[in-house]
């Protein structure tokens, strides 16, 4: 599903724009966590990770959560959240790299999700806000945060700066992918997606959570499919194609997954003309799984 030239032009500019929200400015505070609140797993790396708040000018305040490697200068990954904007740590990849995990839009603060924000059926709002408007708010703010938080972490002394790699599962997945497109050519060492949401939404139309999340006589009675696939043009991994071909991307997928299809995820990798890998794990079910974290690890070794 290659793109014509003018909407690989509409890709590039939604990737500038993205990219320029890094340059915002940005207030930051680093706050201690606390083991015991929750939504969050309880490992620390021996007293060091800490949580940023992040508070950039005219936009919404946000929360990482830094976990800074043992090495003195390390490479940087960024994980990104599932669509239940869960916090998540990773000490097991603390001793070779830097790991920031990136919650944007301040739906899980240090003190748990902000129920607020969990306005559609429980969950967030971030999709359902970009078929609102056209794809102007919802991932576009989403993503942006992400970039803010890339500009933060290459500023951090033990970092190696201007190399980055991103990583996730389900909305993370998809979400790792479209930041690896924003900072392509400016950063992006490599990409290790898990079960990839955001992915092929043609394809996925109808199935698992394609058709829960963007049911048109569900959510949007007054919306053609069309207007809908158009407003989720720029957020569909597959049309960041031409600029993922130059980024070392690894895919991997679940046989029983019944929330992102594994065939949507495949046909990602047949489009892609790069350096790339896919797995299908056969029996496993949609979520975070430690097959995936296995092979991202080596990925990152070989690439990051």
């Amino acid at each position: 599903m290659r793109l014509t030239k003018a909407e690989q032009k509409r890709i590039d500019k939604f990737c500038d724009d993205i990219f320029a929200a890094s340059q915002i400015k940005c207030k930051t505070t680093v706050i201690r966590p606390d083991p015991f609140k929750p939504d969050i797993y309880p490992f620390q790396n021996l007293g060091q990770d800490r949580y940023v708040k992040f508070e950039p000018d005219g936009g919404c305040a946000f929360f990482g959560y830094w976990q800074p490697c043992f090495r003195k200068q390390a490479p940087l990954l960024i994980h990104t959240p599932g669509y239940g904007a869960e916090m998540s740590m990773h000490p097991e990849l603390t001793d070779s790299f830097n790991v920031l995990h990136v919650n944007p839009l301040g739906i899980c603060t240090p003190d748990g999700r902000d129920a607020t924000k969990m306005t559609f059926e429980g969950l967030s709002s971030v999709l359902p806000d970009t078929i609102k408007t056209g794809g102007k708010r919802g991932y576009f703010d989403w993503l942006s945060c992400v970039s803010i938080a890339v500009n933060w972490a290459w500023n951090q002394d033990n970092v190696v700066a201007n190399k980055v790699s991103f990583f996730g599962t389900s909305q993370g997945g998809g979400a790792a992918l479209l930041m690896g497109s924003v900072f392509s050519g400016r950063g992006t060492a490599c990409v290790a997606a898990d079960q990839s949401f955001l992915t092929n939404f043609e394809l996925g139309k109808g199935r698992g959570g394609y058709d829960s999340l963007i049911a048109k006589q569900k959510l949007f009675p007054h919306l053609s499919d069309e207007d809908i696939l158009d407003a989720l043009f720029c957020y569909d991994t597959m049309h960041h194609v031409h600029r993922l071909d130059n980024i070392p991307v690894l895919l991997t997928a679940g046989g029983k997954d019944d929330v992102c299809p594994f065939d949507t995820i495949a046909s990602l990798f047949k489009a892609l003309n790069g350096t790339k890998s896919y797995t299908l794990f056969d029996e496993l079910p949609h979520g975070y799984n430690r097959q995936f974290i296995s092979l991202a690890r080596a990925w990152f070794m070989l690439y990051s």
